[in-house]
C-alpha cells in the first residue's frame, strides 16, 4: 500500500511510472552512489558535482547507464546539491533550472536506451543551511527553492522527486512542500546517523510521521545515508513497525563504514556484505533497496542477484542483523543503543 495522500489538483489520476512498477513487482532496485563513482572519473574534492551536468555530460550518463546495466530500476539524477542555496558556493546560484534540467534529461535519454522500465528520480538534498528558529533560512525561502529545484527536474524529464538525506522536521516539511506544486509524485528519506537518530534529533518512527502528517504526502518514504548498512536497517525496523499504516519503505544505505584513507573517505563494505544487506532489508519491509555513499555499480550488481533469489523472511532482530551485517549503534525497535560520529552530509 502507498502512503496515504491527500488530494492534489496538479496530479493526474493515472498511475506514474513508480506506482505501476510498485504495483507489479515485490521491490525495486535503486542506484548507488553518486559522489563516490564521480571521484573515480576525476571529480575533485570541494568540486560541485552537479555543474558536471553542463561540463560532462557524458561522464554523468557514464554513471546512469552503470547503474541501470548493474540492475537499477531507478536512477537518482546528479543534483544532490542543486538548490539555489548549495549552487551559490560555487557561484552557481542563477543556474538551478539550467543545471537541473540538464541532469534530469540525460538521466531520461539514459533510460530511454533500455528495454525495460527505469524511474528517473530528481534528487533533492539538504539546503546546506539551518532553518527558522535555529538558523536564519525561513520555511517559506526553503520551500521556494526546493520549489524552484523541483520544477526544474519535472520540466527535465524527471519521473518522481527524491528527497534525500535530511535531518530537520522544518527542512524535511518545506521540501516535500515544495516539490508537491509539481504534481509528480514524491520520495523521502531522512539520515539516522546518531544513537538511532538524525542529527536534529528526529527518530525514524518520527520521520514517519512527519511524511504522514504534510498536505500532500509522499508515495514512500525511508531511511539513506547513514553511518552504515546495520544501523540502517535497524532504523528501518524501526520505522516499519511504527503505527498500523502500511506503507512503501525505502532503504538506501551507505556501503560499509566510512573511513579517513590516504586523504579520501573510503568506505569497507564489500559487495557480499551489500548482497545480505538487502535481502535483509526486504525482510525489514523496505520495497525499495539500494545502495548510498560508497556504492558501486559491482555492490548494486551483487544486490540484484542476491534478491533474485531471496524470499522474504521474518523482521530481523538486533542478533541477525549483527550475525550478517556487524554491530549495531542504533536504539532502534528493540535493537540496542550505542553511539557514533556523524559523517559528512554531502552524499558520496
Amino acid at each position: 500500500m502507498l502512503l496515504s495522500r491527500a488530494p492534489n489538483s496538479c496530479r493526474t489520476t493515472l498511475p506514474s511510472k513508480l506506482e505501476k512498477l510498485l504495483a507489479e513487482r515485490p521491490y525495486l532496485l535503486a542506484d548507488g552512489a553518486t559522489g563516490t563513482n564521480l571521484f573515480a572519473m576525476g571529480l575533485q574534492t570541494g568540486d560541485a558535482p552537479e555543474l558536471w551536468n553542463l561540463e560532462h555530460p557524458d561522464r554523468i550518463a557514464r554513471q546512469y547507464r552503470s547503474f541501470i546495466d548493474a540492475g537499477a530500476d531507478i536512477i537518482l539524477t546528479n543534483t544532490f546539491g542543486g538548490t539555489r542555496y548549495r549552487l551559490q558556493l560555487h557561484n552557481a546560484q542563477d543556474r538551478v533550472a539550467e543545471i537541473n534540467r540538464a541532469a534530469a534529461r540525460i538521466a531520461c535519454e539514459c533510460a530511454a536506451g533500455y528495454d525495460r522500465p527505469v524511474v528517473v528520480a530528481g534528487s533533492m538534498g539538504p539546503t546546506g543551511e539551518i532553518l527558522a528558529p535555529l538558523g536564519e533560512l525561513s520555511a517559506q525561502g526553503a520551500t521556494r527553492a526546493f520549489a524552484e529545484q523541483a520544477e526544474a527536474l519535472v520540466d527535465g524529464g524527471a519521473d518522481v522527486l527524491w528527497i534525500e538525506t535530511m535531518s530537520s522536521r522544518e527542512e524535511l516539511t518545506a521540501a516535500l512542500d515544495g516539490a508537491a506544486g509539481t504534481g509528480v509524485p514524491v520520495v523521502c528519506t531522512m539520515s539516522f546517523d546518531t544513537n538511532g537518530r538524525t542529527m536534529m534529533g528526529i527518530s525514524p518512527s518520527e520521520a514517519l510521521e512527519i511524511a504522514r502528517g504534510v498536505e500532500h504526502p509522499p508515495v514512500a518514504c525511508g531511511a539513506n545515508c547513514g553511518v552504515g548498512a546495520a544501523d540502517l536497517v535497524a532504523s528501518l525496523v524501526e520505522m516499519s513497525g511504527a503505527g498500523a499504516l502500511d506503507g512503501v519503505f525505502v532503504a538506501k544505505a551507505n556501503c560499509g563504514i566510512p573511513k579517513w584513507l590516504d586523504g579520501q573517505i573510503e568506505y569497507d563494505g564489500t559487495p557480499e556484505l551489500m548482497a545480505r544487506y538487502a535481502c535483509l532489508a526486504l525482510d525489514a519491509g523496505a520495497r525499495i533497496i539500494g545502495g548510498c555513499c560508497g556504492t558501486t555499480p559491482e555492490h548494486l550488481a551483487a544486490m540484484r542477484d542476491a534478491l533474485v533469489t531471496h524470499k522474504r523472511g521474518a523482521t530481523p532482530t538486533r542478533e541477525t542483523i549483527e550475525a550478517q551485517l556487524g554491530p549495531v549503534s542504533v536504539a532502534a525497535a528493540g535493537t540496542g543503543a550505542g553511539r557514533r560520529s556523524r559523517p559528512g552530509r554531502r552524499r558520496r
